[in-house]
């Protein structure tokens, strides 16, 4: 960029994204990996008193006296995601969306989302960008982290249940941390979402030979190697979330749940392993959301944290992927272990994702150039 005090920055549009490698999940997987190591190391910062918020979130009432305010429909809100990040990425960013489920009447995703990221010394801007691809792709590769660290190295099966768009990346980073994957099992809403699933991984995988729509949860869990829940939908009561038991669950199978989880208590059990993707995050929303957790939050996690509050588990009956990562535990420990990871995302990956492509932006010349100013008016 220039040099001081002129202030020139790139915009990256959706399509600029995608030249830049947003879509390249195997490098996606690999700088969520980096990513992970920095945060068991403790190079980094988030929102928060604890320096491990999810970020800042508005929300609407259910009865407000001003009849422009929004109502509180399903992901009605607006959400600031903050975070510094260490080691060779040195960046500082915030990704920013608004929500609302009602967005698909409409044609638009249900999250519209930008990213700025910034130099960490001068908080200068260095880029904006289109941030749908990237939180797409950097929620699907922590599932993938979770797979090289903690499945089996033969998993062939996957199971899956939500077949949208964080499906999509999922599978995508499964297939990247196990390439020998040559079986997925679809359970939808609706036969169009399961056969647009299908159809995409006919295009995208060629490779692999056996994609079948299933009718029920338990069929796509059962005898799936690695088993990942991508529903959608608000926190709420979490008897109404999608369901695994543990009769249906093979023996050495991963699950990785990036959505709204549910489990029977078999599952809560010692036979199964519990990890989550980073500790701080699910202890700084438990002192955030009043308990029950998982009444608001929706992700397995956070019944983990409901039930340490009661007494029922111990924090040490929980595994934390950043340290499984950073080495200080271990992953897998045998092929019969099953392991439930839940996966709750945080900014720290918006900007390790958004400082790769912006690199790769930076260096194929990819990009809008702005200018901020080429001297500040009240320096």
């Amino acid at each position: 960029m220039s040099p001081l005090p002129k202030i020139d920055f790139i915009y990256l549009s959706e399509p600029d994204m995608i030249r830049a490698g947003v879509t390249d999940m195997p490098a996606c997987v690999d700088a969520m990996e980096e990513c992970f190591r920095l945060l068991h190391a403790g190079d980094y910062r988030m929102a928060g008193s604890n320096a491990d918020s999810h970020g800042a979130m508005v929300t609407f009432p259910e009865n407000s006296p001003f009849p422009n305010m929004p109502e509180p429909t399903a992901d009605r809100r607006f959400m600031a995601m903050p975070a510094y990040l260490g080691g060779s990425f040195g960046t500082t960013g915030c990704k920013w969306y608004g929500s609302n489920i009602a967005n698909r009447e409409k044609g638009l995703p249900r999250s519209i989302l930008m990213f700025m990221l910034n130099d960490t010394d001068t908080g200068a801007p260095l880029a904006l960008m289109s941030a749908n691809l990237l939180s797409a792709y950097r929620t699907g590769a922590i599932p993938g982290v979770g797979a090289r660290y903690l499945s089996r190295e033969d998993s062939r099966t996957v199971g899956v249940v939500g077949p949208g768009v964080m499906a999509r990346t999922t599978f995508a980073a499964f297939v990247a941390a196990r390439p020998g994957i040559d079986t997925v099992k679809i359970k939808g809403r609706s036969s169009g979402s399961t056969r647009a699933f299908a159809e995409w991984v006919a295009r995208e995988f060629p490779q692999i030979p056996t994609v079948t729509e299933v009718d029920t949860i338990e069929e796509a869990v059962r005898d799936s190697d690695i088993v990942t829940f991508c529903t959608s939908g608000a926190g709420g009561d979490p008897a109404t979330y999608p369901t695994v038991q543990h009769d249906w669950v093979k023996p050495g199978a991963f699950l990785g749940m990036p959505s709204l989880c549910n489990v029977d208590d078999a599952m809560l059990g010692p036979s199964v392993r519990k990890v989550v993707d980073s500790l701080g995050l699910y202890e700084a929303w438990a002192e955030e959301i009043p308990y029950p957790l998982h009444h608001t939050v929706p992700m397995i996690g956070a019944r983990f944290m409901d039930l340490i509050h009661d007494g029922e588990l111990a924090p040490d009956d929980l595994d934390d992927l950043t340290a499984i990562v950073g080495g200080a535990t271990p992953g897998r420990r045998d092929d019969e272990e099953i392991v439930l990871m839940s996966v709750g995302g945080m900014p720290v990956e918006d900007v390790a994702w958004g400082t790769t492509v912006y690199r790769r932006a930076v260096a194929e010349g990819i990009g809008v150039p702005l200018n901020l100013w080429d001297r500040p008016a009240l320096a």
